[in-house]
């Protein structure tokens, strides 16, 4: 066997696929407007940056998606009189 060989790791990005178990979701509403979620995070926790990486993304995908929506709804093609 040769000794010399060695292991090269390829890091992979990671995902925001299951929400972490320090980062909490509250239901905030106000008195003029919709419902919102936010996640709260603990800025003792040990995986702090993990729990701060899956809520921006998750933030992130949201906001892509509701845009999506509105641009979705603006798109309708206008029936001819």
């Amino acid at each position: 066997m040769d000794m010399d060989k060695h292991l090269e790791l390829i890091a992979k990005a990671k995902t925001a696929s299951k929400r972490p178990k320090t980062v909490t979701v509250k239901t905030l509403s106000t008195n003029g407007g919709p419902r919102t979620r936010v996640f709260a995070l603990d800025a003792n926790s040990a995986s702090f940056g993990d729990d701060f990486l899956y809520a921006f993304k998750s933030n992130v995908k949201l906001a892509r998606r509701k845009s999506r929506e509105r641009r979705a709804a603006t798109d309708v093609a206008k029936p001819i009189a």
